[in-house]
């Protein structure tokens, strides 16, 4: 087998073990004695709401859940609706509007069912003091920041409506039980999709401070949270609600399980795997250089690892955009390796978004091989890093690594597979 082909079914060994049909059955609540509303967004919402169609009588279902554009599935009862992400669109505004009118309809007998995963933050758009434009331009700016998403959330759940614990407020007093699937680093469920069933710990002095911290220059987003800063407008909901004695949070799937499940794989095909972290931040080009310092004392010295393993890692690293390139995260990581390892021999990587989509492009991520530069030198890639351009160096070099939507997300996966004993020719 290819060092290619083990990549490729490592991924998908991570996106099973972190699929809501394969999943999601085990954690779903019983029927309530009133009406069991299901609402949701995220890029796995479509999937997830196919696995409760599956496992409830369809005649007492009924809700909405909300999915990327190209994301969603065919189901009976449950709607889904398209719409724009990273940046909301009206689309989403509008959906979350109706969600939140079904909200209101219900009570004390009722279970509200919260299909939650990576993407619902800007799917769910109610914006609070703002119109859509405003929020799809705070929403670049804080995209091109280098902010991770825990800073990112922080600001927008204090300029919304539903995210923050607010759709959790909106319910009450009905029951109200979320399954989330984690794409945040720690799985810290107030930050997943702006956890709109979480208590939110943080403030708006919390988000002015990180405007502030990366120089977000809106005039009319600081002075709405200076706002609520002065009492003028409502914090969102903290624990001491009453709202979440009735609020269930279950963690469904984690990038750690996905971690566990691509380490297993590896391990089946005599390849030892080592998972470094399932929580690696900071700049992507930077933790890109850190990982190939790592595979190449690995490949040169056997240390502190002998080959033939592989290095797996996830999290969510950043880019601070400053130039109009096409690309995401995994792609810039992916580049940065490429470069950083420099045609090392018997060294091969993937990383790739496990949602199958890598930023705002077609593909989920980029493969690395020894002849990444056989057609475009170390000097052209640099100057695509250079420009936030890797996906149109790995067009050119034939190395995108596309998949389509997966309907499920835990975040990025990164593998580097180091070998002492020759691959087939690619």
């Amino acid at each position: 087998m290819s060092p290619k082909d083990l990549l490729t079914e490592a991924f998908a060994a991570a996106v099973e073990a972190a699929h809501p049909t394969k999943h999601l059955a085990q954690f779903l609540p019983p029927l309530p004695k009133g009406r069991l509303l299901v609402v949701g967004a995220g890029k796995a919402a479509a999937a997830m709401a196919q696995a409760v169609e599956a496992h409830y009588p369809l005649d007492k279902l009924s809700g909405l859940v909300i999915t990327r554009y190209g994301h969603a599935l065919a189901t009976e009862k449950i709607e889904v609706i398209e719409a724009s992400h990273p940046v909301p669109d009206e689309a989403g505004q509008r959906a979350t509007e109706r969600i939140l009118k079904l909200v209101a309809s219900l009570n004390e007998d009722d279970l509200l069912l919260c299909l939650i995963s990576g993407g619902g933050s800007a799917l769910l758009c109610a914006p609070d003091g703002l119109d859509l434009r405003e929020k799809a331009e705070l929403t670049t700016q804080l995209l091109h920041s280098g902010a991770d998403i825990k800073e990112m959330n922080a600001v927008r759940k204090h300029l919304s409506n539903v995210k923050g614990g607010r759709l959790a407020e909106k319910a009450y007093p009905a029951k109200v039980v979320s399954l989330i699937l984690s794409d945040v680093v720690g799985d810290d469920l107030s930050s997943i999709a702006s956890g709109p069933t979480v208590a939110d710990p943080t403030t708006f002095k919390d988000a002015l401070s990180i405007l502030k911290q990366y120089e977000i220059d809106n005039p009319k987003i600081s002075k709405l949270l200076e706002e609520g800063i002065n009492g003028e407008r409502n914090e969102s909901p903290k624990a001491d609600h009453p709202a979440f004695k009735k609020v269930e949070n279950i963690l469904v799937a984690s990038g750690q399980k996905s971690l566990e499940a691509v380490a297993s794989y590896f391990e089946s095909k005599g390849i030892k795997a080592h998972i470094l972290s399932n929580s690696i931040e900071g700049e992507a080009k930077e933790v890109a250089q850190v990982h190939a310092a790592i595979a190449r004392q690995i490949a040169l010295y056997s240390q502190p690892l002998k080959a033939p393993c592989v290095l797996i890692s996830g999290g969510e690293t950043t880019v601070t955009v400053k130039h109009k390139g096409k690309g995401g995260r995994n792609g810039e990581f992916a580049l940065g390796l490429a470069i950083a390892l420099d045609g090392l021999e018997n060294v091969y990587a993937l990383a790739a978004d496990t949602d199958g989509i890598d930023g705002s492009e077609s593909n989920a991520g980029a493969i690395i091989t020894p002849a990444i530069f056989k057609s475009y030198g170390k000097a052209i890639a640099k100057n695509y890093l250079a420009a936030n351009d890797s996906y149109s160096f790995f067009e050119k070099a034939g190395a995108l690594f596309e998949t389509g939507p997966t309907h499920t997300n835990v975040n990025d996966l990164r593998l580097i597979l180091i070998n002492t004993v020759d691959f087939p020719t690619e």
